[in-house]
C-alpha cells in the first residue's frame, strides 16, 4: 500500500506546513507517493523526535444537504 502525499490537497496547507515532516524534509512537494516502509520510518522518526510528524490532512466530502 502506499499514501499519497498532494500538498496542494492539503487541509491545513500553510497552516502547519512549517511543522510537517515534508516540509522539513524535502520542502513543500506538489505531490509525493511514500509506500509502507517509508512511512513506518517517517513514523519512527517522528515517534523518535527527529522530524516533526506527517500534518497532512485530506479534503473528505461531507454529506449532501439538500434544501427543502
Amino acid at each position: 500500500m502506499t499514501t499519497r502525499i498532494d500538498c496542494d490537497t492539503c487541509v491545513v496547507r500553510g497552516l502547519h506546513c512549517h511543522d510537517c515532516v515534508v516540509s522539513v524534509l524535502l520542502g513543500p512537494p506538489p505531490e509525493l507517493t511514500v509506500d509502507d516502509d517509508e512511512m513506518a520510518a517517517l513514523d519512527a522518526l517522528a515517534s523518535g523526535g527527529l522530524v516533526p510528524p506527517l500534518r497532512l490532512v485530506d479534503p473528505r466530502n461531507g454529506p449532501v444537504i439538500e434544501s427543502a
